[in-house]
């Protein structure tokens, strides 16, 4: 009888972890809970944002006042797209840099649909000199229709090298690509050793899926913060891999 009590009692316990993981697992994966910042400290590292329309009018000496240190600012898409609060933006991160200390980049928006060569001339005629600021990034993802059909492979690392090749010719630096896991798993390992990688992983630690090196890491797109004016409260959140400089971010 009283061993029949004792394995009841396990049962019960199993069933009540199994039922605890799997609540804990669905609150992760919807946002519930953020558990990604309790790994990240803003006093002792190296956090940065990166922003688009979607944020609006942004005052970088608030974000400054919040620990921030460093802003990449979404340029353009593709082969012709600029955004629309980029100019603005950038004007207002140059004017204010003394003050605020934070340093600044341009990012790109990789169009599946378009070639290497063009969504780089693109970039550099929008973005101009960046002499001072961080190196360029190109943020390569699923989108649209290719989430569902995700495009070829030999097609898009032939034109993501395309477009990072003429981007180091008129930087004379490696430009940091911007990818998810998978996105990095389906084009980017063993193709492109050599290139800062900056990774997106928002619902776990980033060491706990990806175990090759990076520079920055994603950690979540739920940030809020004062100094920034859009139709979207949450701000996107980075920070710099320890051990590494921000200083060997910037093009000389």
């Amino acid at each position: 009888m009283r061993k029949k009590i004792r394995l009841m009692i396990i049962l019960l316990i199993l069933i009540g972890l199994t039922v605890a993981v799997t609540s804990l697992f669905f609150l992760i994966k919807n946002k519930q809970i953020l558990l990604n910042p309790m790994f990240v400290s803003r006093e002792k590292q190296i956090v940065g944002v990166d922003i688009s329309h979607y944020q609006g009018e942004v005052d970088f000496n608030k974000l400054a006042g919040q620990g921030i240190k460093f802003a990449y600012i979404k340029a353009t898409e593709g082969s012709a797209y600029t955004d629309e609060h980029f100019a603005d933006n950038w004007e207002k991160a140059n004017s204010s840099a003394l003050s605020s200390g934070v340093l600044i980049g341009a990012y790109h928006f990789f169009s599946f649909g378009s070639g290497g060569g063009v969504q780089a001339e693109n970039y550099a005629s929008v973005v101009g000199d960046l002499k001072g600021k961080l190196i360029p990034v190109v943020d390569v993802e699923l989108y649209g229709e290719y989430l569902n059909q995700p495009p070829d492979n030999n097609s898009v690392v032939t034109e993501l090298r395309s477009y990072l090749r003429a981007l180091e010719i008129r930087y004379g630096t490696k430009p940091m690509i911007y990818a998810e896991t998978d996105v990095y798993k389906r084009y980017l390992e063993g193709n492109f050793s050599g290139y800062p990688l900056w990774i997106r992983s928002i619902f776990y630690p980033i060491d706990w899926e990806f175990h090759h090196d990076w520079t920055l890491w994603q950690y979540t797109d739920r940030g809020e913060l004062d100094g920034y004016y859009g139709e979207d409260k949450y701000i996107d959140l980075n920070v710099l891999k320890d051990g590494k400089k921000l200083e060997d971010l910037v093009v000389r």
